[in-house]
């Protein structure tokens, strides 16, 4: 048997392997790991797309349970059966939509459990709901280790979920900054024919396009900038890359204020660093967030970043410096920071800078992998190879 046939298993199990912040980290991760150490597994709830190319070891199994919506018994007894069959070390399950996996994983027999938090949804902004925070305190003595990718996380898993300290560790998200990187060239047509030139003001997003991601707000926030007078509204264009039930919304909202010309909304793309290139300013409206990967992404673009003051973000965004923070849900605001990115000659192009420097300082992929392993290695009793 080789060492990689031999190395312990680890089943990370997830919602659903498709774009997403969360799930690029998991992919980013894998991909970053070294290949002996660990061999891999990924257990989705639902399924997976064609986001899964992107993991570049061929070994890795990925298994769909294909749960209904709402509840489904019967998954419960597949998840059994699945990790009866791959008999993993270590279960790495995340977010609440996994975390009543930990009690299956411990019935069958898995005996090392980590949980990670990496941000809230729609219906749990601050992590107060009663019902979801009982069930993480029922679950609390099944958990070995958690993971939290923002201080922010860390802090309420201790205070308010009444984990102990020792067994929690920030693990910031990393970025390749090599993949993402800014630009060198004269700015890539993207869009439709004649969307852009070399004067468009190019405002981008790029997320999965839910309620808590609120690209209302800042399709709410681009009406108003083509509606003032100081703005000339033919260099400004918007570009949101992503799909979901949110999509349609701000399309309709585009169409319904006679802006929609000046927008590009292509739904799920490949060639996110390339678009990011094309952008001047990067901008995160969620209602609630992580330690967002695409923030990440955009600032090793050399994009300054314009987002809501919630989560993780006031910990990547140094306001004032990097980018800036506004309240969440404020679309005069949001579009006030823009405004001044627009107004003021070089402030996106100085901020974007530091913005890289401090990508490449802090929050590298090597820094990331390494911290995950050093967790895995200390619950597995792997010794450290250097």
């Amino acid at each position: 048997m080789s060492n990689t046939e031999s190395a312990p298993l680890i089943v990370h199990l997830i919602h659903r392997l498709d774009v997403g912040g969360l799930e690029n980290g998991l992919v980013n991760l894998i991909n970053h790991l070294p290949p002996g150490r660990y061999r891999h597994a990924i257990v989705c709830l639902e399924d997976s797309s064609d986001f899964r190319l992107r993991i570049t070891r061929p070994d890795v199994e990925i298994v769909s349970l294909n749960k209904r919506q709402g509840k489904d018994w019967a998954h419960y007894l597949r998840l059994f059966h699945t990790l009866k069959r791959l008999q993993p070390q270590l279960i790495h399950t995340r977010n609440l939509p996994g975390i009543e996996a930990q009690l299956l994983a411990a019935a069958a027999g898995v005996r090392l459990r980590i949980h990670g938090e990496h941000g809230r949804d729609i219906n749990d902004l601050d992590g107060s709901k009663r019902r979801y925070r009982l069930l993480r305190k029922l679950l609390l003595p099944l958990i070995g280790h958690f993971i939290a990718v923002s201080k922010e996380l860390e802090h309420w898993l201790v205070s308010s979920i009444g984990a102990r300290p020792q067994r929690v560790t920030h693990i910031c998200n990393g970025v390749d900054s090599l993949q993402f990187h800014p630009r060198l060239a004269p700015r890539a047509a993207i869009g439709p024919p004649g969307f852009v030139n070399e004067q468009a003001f190019v405002i981008g997003c790029v997320g999965r396009m839910a309620e808590v991601k609120d690209h209302l707000t800042l399709v709410r926030a681009f009406v108003d900038l083509l509606a003032q007078a100081h703005l000339n509204p033919e260099r400004l264009r918007l570009v949101i890359i992503g799909d979901g039930p949110c999509r349609e919304p701000c399309l309709e909202l585009l169409h319904a204020s006679g802006v929609a010309a000046q927008a590009w909304l292509p739904g799920v793309r490949h060639d996110i660093p390339q678009l990011m290139r094309a952008m001047t300013i990067f901008v995160q409206p969620s209602l609630a967030e992580g330690a967002s990967n695409t923030v990440l992404e955009a600032m090793a673009s050399g994009l300054p970043v314009v987002a809501t003051a919630v989560g993780g973000n006031p910990e990547l965004i140094q306001s004032g410096w990097t980018g800036t923070l506004v309240p969440p849900h404020d679309p005069t605001e949001l579009a006030a920071a823009i405004a001044d990115y627009y107004r003021i000659p070089g402030l996106a192009a100085q901020h974007g800078a530091r913005a890289r420097r401090r990508v490449l300082n802090e929050f590298s992929m090597t820094a990331m992998a390494d911290a995950y392993l050093a967790v895995y290695d200390r619950l597995t009793h792997q010794p450290s190879k250097g």
